[in-house]
């Protein structure tokens, strides 16, 4: 069982940086491969990277590729997203998601997803 809460989304302005974090709870979270999704309004949910559980491998949209690090500490049971260069076009409601493999995170069909967090960015 893994449970996930978001926090960190707020407002920031084009060309400024901001990190949300993932916090999670339960026996199994060292195991889990996990990953950050964001929806738009009016936009399908979009992938925008995952980490595997042990943080050897990770993966990222082209649209976030050099601006996003993903990253996690399994010791505080917590995975952050940093994200610089802030876009218009980044605007969204920030997801982080769980699973026991990878594919599935990367996907979308993990089964395990947080209440979201909302990102804004002004130009």
């Amino acid at each position: 069982q893994v449970q996930l809460v978001e926090s960190g989304g707020g407002l920031v302005q084009a060309g400024g940086s901001l990190r949300v974090s993932c916090a999670a709870s339960g026996r199994t979270f060292g195991n889990q491969a996990m990953g950050w999704f964001r929806q738009a309004p009016g936009k399908e949910r979009e992938f925008v990277a995952c980490i595997s559980w042990n943080g050897a491998s990770t993966y990222y949209a082209d649209s976030v590729k050099g601006r996003f690090t993903i990253s996690r500490d399994n010791a505080k049971k917590t995975m952050y997203l940093q994200m610089n260069g802030l876009q218009p076009g980044d605007r969204a409601v920030y997801y982080c998601t769980a699973n026991i493999k990878m594919a599935p995170v990367r996907g979308g069909r993990g089964g395990y997803w947080g209440q979201g967090t909302q990102v804004t960015v002004s130009s």
